[in-house]
């Protein structure tokens, strides 16, 4: 039985290797220091004070880095979650800040407790039901939207909606309020943030090296930042109307009582943060496994399940908001060169230092600088890449990529990521309703069978050997005994009918319904069926049945074995 300590203590705490405290240090020092003006950007695209992202990004990635499934993977406030954590909490924006953080605080607990109860149940099989397409076209709409919502900080202009009409509706309604000033300087760090993001190749790898070049764009942000403070100070913008972060709190998070509201207040939240789980669990354990399958190392999807949860449940008590996985800060916190999460509970510490000595700084900085930020690093997550290819390789999936990324766009996140997954489901529906159904010959002089219309095959009068591609169940029974039907009256002269089953996993009630009444019209035809190539599970199911008990013909170990028998006996 396990000691205490080997359950309390992560093992990569209790196996880590001292050569590797050079580079974690360094790694979270880094991150820590990059992620500042992401952090408190997203906090203010989840509708909260910008200080809040800070507070996001010290208990949750704690607990993450001591109990997550990833080494290296750097949580923390991420877009989607965000721009999610404002689409439900629009109602609570008008009840000041202090409710709107209590609620913010109370969603990050619902959906932390969400994650944690999958852990527990071992739904970690679950995120194979959310295809490419749905994702991708699902974070592309977000993206869209998120980078819409940010134009209220680069113009003044109070824009709001859950959807792309709500935001063009309140941008037209409330155009009058454009502040100049505001927009100057908004749209000139918007500029600068895709030029150094999309036009490195340009900007800094003309005359740097590749080296020097990717810290120079990593930094840029950091460095933006920075003279936007110095000049909103000299330049006196706030008296000219710039809307700045103004005083920010100083000290830690407190720890706050989760908010607890009435019976209808968390029904309604419930669906959106059963959704944010899935969302995060997915984003998050994309990332982490991807990297762990780089580095040679295991993934636990529901370990990150459960870690994923408790570093929500655990932030929900201090000041947080929901979090999650987040590539950009992973591939540096990789790229930096951790090895550990060592690293990022080096990356909190810098995170409390910023709270404690820097958080005053940043009062004099404009949201139009965040909003920039937000903007450019959004830019990236519009996947038109998948549907492109989507769209040459498997047009369902480009239909749930369209339907998510529309629905997003027009009904907002949650009704949208609902149609995606929808779309997909009917999608694999329609697909399986549509099995695969093979009449096959012996490739001349060995034992194997293939599609007469694709091969050079061998047939023989007597015998109708038909190849089954798909388990059979309720969606596709009646297709496979159409197929099946046709092909005894393309052949009228063959007499044994044989079913090859090697791609036949599971036969439910129906398939075996259907199985039993094609037997007896075949047999009423004075033609018998046999199967070959039964899989074992299969049989267990179907052995003790009339499918078998009652069969014309008989089961066969393989194909071949059907084909000599039958041919000798014919």
């Amino acid at each position: 039985m396990p000691s205490i300590a080997s359950r309390l203590i992560p093992v990569w705490l209790r196996q880590y290797q001292l050569s590797a405290l050079p580079t974690d240090i360094i790694a979270g020092i880094v991150v820590g220091v990059l992620v500042i003006p992401q952090s408190l950007g997203y906090a203010v695209l989840a509708g909260l004070p910008p200080v809040y992202g800070l507070y996001a990004a010290i208990v949750p990635v704690a607990v993450y880095s001591w109990l997550g499934s990833s080494n290296v993977q750097a949580v923390g406030p991420a877009a989607v979650t965000a721009i999610m954590t404002a689409s439900v909490l629009h109602p609570y924006a008008d009840k000041g800040v202090e409710q709107y953080v209590l609620m913010a605080a109370l969603l990050a607990l619902m959906m932390g407790a969400i994650l944690w109860l999958a852990g527990q149940l071992k739904l970690g099989w679950i995120m194979q039901f959310i295809s490419r397409g749905v994702s991708a076209g699902f974070i592309s709409g977000a993206a869209v939207l998120i980078f819409i919502s940010q134009l209220k900080y680069l113009t003044g202009i109070p824009i709001a909606g859950n959807g792309l009409i709500g935001y063009l509706s309140s941008m037209q309604m409330y155009a009058s309020q454009l502040h100049p000033l505001t927009l100057i300087i908004g749209m000139s760090a918007l500029i600068l943030m895709v030029l150094n993001r999309y036009g490195k190749k340009w900007v800094w790898q003309s005359w740097l090296s590749p080296s020097y070049a990717k810290w120079a764009e990593r930094l840029f942000p950091l460095i933006l930042l920075t003279i936007a403070i110095v000049l909103s100070v000299v330049l006196h913008w706030t008296t000219s109307g710039v809307a700045t972060i103004g005083n920010v709190p100083q000290g830690l998070p407190n720890f706050t009582a989760p908010y607890l509201p009435d019976f209808h207040e968390a029904l309604n939240l419930l669906p959106t943060a059963g959704l944010m789980a899935l969302i995060a669990f997915v984003s998050s354990s994309s990332v982490a496994s991807t990297y762990a399958r780089l580095r040679g190392e295991l993934f636990d999807a529901n370990r990150e399940l459960t870690g994923l949860g408790l570093a929500n449940v655990a932030g929900s008590f201090f000041q947080s908001f929901p979090i999650a996985g987040g590539f950009s800060r992973t591939a540096i916190n990789v790229d930096s060169g951790a090895k550990t999460p060592l690293a990022s509970l080096v990356t909190v510490l810098v995170m409390i230092a910023a709270l404690i000595a820097f958080g005053y700084m940043l009062a004099p900085l404009p949201y139009a600088i965040l909003g920039a930020t937000i903007m450019a690093a959004i830019i990236g997550l519009i996947d038109m890449a998948t549907l492109k290819s989507a769209w040459h390789r498997d047009r369902l999936d480009a239909a749930s990529f369209i339907a998510a990324f529309a629905g997003v766009l027009i009904f907002g996140l949650n009704t949208g990521l609902v149609i995606g997954l929808m779309v997909s489901f009917a999608s694999l529906i329609w697909q399986s309703s549509k099995p695969h159904v093979a009449i096959v010959g012996q490739l001349a002089g060995t034992g194997h069978f293939r599609n007469i219309n694709r091969h050079d095959v061998v047939t023989f009068h007597n015998l109708l050997m038909l190849r089954i591609d798909e388990s059979l169940f309720f969606g596709n029974s009646e297709s496979v005994h159409r197929h099946v039907v046709q092909a005894t009256r393309q052949y009228p002269e063959a007499h044994e009918i044989i079913l090859i089953m090697s791609a036949v996993n599971h036969i439910d009630l129906t398939g075996q319904e259907m199985l039993i009444s094609l037997n007896q019209e075949l047999l009423n035809q004075r033609k018998h069926l046999s199967f070959s190539f039964i899989k074992g599970p299969v049989m267990d199911i179907i052995e003790h049945t009339p499918v078998i008990t009652d069969l014309s013909g008989r089961v066969y170990l393989s194909t071949m074995d059907a084909v000599n028998g039958l041919t000798d006996t014919h």
